[in-house]
């Protein structure tokens, strides 16, 4: 199993959704977050004046799906959310070693 963090700009969240209820994601969980990648923040004008926002608003969602799944959905994320802009995010994977249902006790993809 492969947990997939996906760290997105708030506009483009329904975007991703639709992509992962179109790949049969059963279940996500969406974290708001704040932080900066490579450009370290942008330079904004108010009033005449220009100040530095280093802290952006990001979404944070994960999931965790079938070591044959995700590549597939890693490819449909990259060219849904894809602007070709700065700060169009990342997508962290890691391997899940098990996941249990509490209601059931199941374990492993079953669980999922």
């Amino acid at each position: 199993m492969k947990k997939l963090e996906i760290i997105i700009k708030p506009e483009k969240l329904e975007d991703l959704k639709a992509v992962l209820e179109s790949s049969e994601v059963n279940g996500l969980n969406i974290v708001n977050s704040m932080g900066y990648g490579n450009q370290k923040g942008i330079i904004k004008n108010y009033r005449g004046a220009s100040y530095n926002v280093t802290l952006l608003p990001k979404i944070k969602v994960e999931t965790v799906v079938s070591d044959e799944v995700a590549p597939g959905l890693i490819d449909k994320v990259v060219d849904e959310i894809n602007t070709g802009n700065f700060g169009d995010g990342k997508i962290f994977v890691y391997d899940v070693e098990d996941a249990v249902r509490i209601r059931t006790g199941e374990h492993g993809d079953k669980a999922l």
